[in-house]
């Protein structure tokens, strides 16, 4: 009954002390839900559709610099002059399509889900990491298993 409310207090405390400000407002605002008693619904709706939305918010802000004409075709052209630029598009690529797996593993697979939550918890809190990780640690533990069925 108190489970969620301790984990998340000391989840919050752990954002607190590792300043990590996106920990202290995710785990605040799932306190105030919780409290407020809008917990039933809400985040239900949000387990399923809030990777999607954090997805779209990234990606907003990916594209503010093509919208403000910071980036234009001009950047882009120099840009595929550059190796370096070339790797940059490659590992894009790379993890997207790792990262597609991830989303069906997260939504499958609730055992998996916790471990991968709980690393990215730590990564977050610990070593000031960012929190796209479940998305992309669900793609890349998709791909492990996808190897480890295939020696067995």
């Amino acid at each position: 009954m108190y489970g969620p409310y301790i984990f998340l207090i000391i989840l919050l405390l752990i954002g607190i002390v590792a300043k990590n400000t996106s920990l202290m407002v995710a785990t605040g605002f799932l306190l105030l839900v919780k409290v407020a008693g809008a917990d039933g619904r809400f985040l239900a709706y949000m387990q399923s559709k809030g990777i999607n939305w954090g997805v779209t918010i990234i990606t907003i802000a990916v594209l503010v610099p093509i919208a403000t004409g910071n980036i234009g075709f001009k950047q882009l052209a120099e840009a595929a002059k550059s190796p370096y630029a070339w790797v940059a598009m490659l590992s894009g690529i790379a993890v997207a399509l790792i990262a597609k797996n991830g989303i069906q593993l997260l939504s499958s697979d609730p055992h998996i889900t916790v471990a991968l939550v709980f690393g990215t918890i730590l990564a977050v809190a610990l070593f000031n990491g960012v929190a796209v990780g479940p998305l992309i640690g669900a793609g890349i533990a998709y791909l492990m298993m996808q190897l480890i069925d295939l020696f067995r």
